[in-house]
């Protein structure tokens, strides 16, 4: 299977520190912000937004894991039973400005269903969405991230795989992959 590097550990890093300056910037003191990861992916960079935060600025923004599979608009138009992820949200989103986080933005449907999901926490002041890779070119809804890491173009017939060294890889990296053929 061929694979393209994207993004090696130490520009991934160096993303992640741009994403936190640009939020600190953007939020001040995080009084009225809320950070959420949407599982499974999402909640992984989610942490490491939120312990980057914390060391640079010292601010503990409040964050939890937001699972959106009931929520998906092909929820029951798959040939398997898509199995969901633990919500882990101990706060509402009443009056909050709201930051989503994913890895990958692809058609958009993962974001659109999120935020229905949320919707159950209140209604939000504002939702920001950040996310690593920008799929580009691929969009099935009107969906853009506020905060990108990297735009990539890529074919249908191609994956994008986050790998993080705490998730049993060597080193993070961002590649590009084909779809195996079936």
């Amino acid at each position: 299977m061929q694979k393209r590097l994207v993004l090696d550990q130490q520009q991934i890093a160096i993303t992640l520190k741009r994403f936190c300056y640009q939020l600190i910037e953007n939020h001040d003191n995080f009084d009225n912000t809320v950070i959420l990861g949407l599982q499974p992916r999402g909640t992984i960079l989610m942490e490491k937004i939120v312990q980057l935060l914390a060391e640079i600025s010292g601010v503990k923004v409040p964050y939890g894991a937001l699972d959106a599979t009931f929520h998906r608009d092909d929820f029951r138009r798959r040939d398997f039973p898509l199995k969901a992820n633990e919500t882990r949200i101990d706060f509402l989103v009443e009056g909050k400005k709201v930051i989503l986080i994913d890895d990958v933005l692809y058609k958009g449907r993962s974001v659109r269903a999120a935020m229905d999901a949320m919707i159950a926490f209140g209604r939000p002041q504002k939702v920001e969405l950040m996310v690593l890779v920008d799929r580009k070119l691929t969009r099935d809804y009107p969906i853009m991230p506020d905060y990108c890491g990297v735009k990539v173009n890529t074919l249908d017939s191609q994956y994008v795989v986050v790998e993080w060294a705490g998730q049993g890889q060597e080193q993070d990296a961002i590649w590009i992959t084909e779809k195996a053929n079936n």
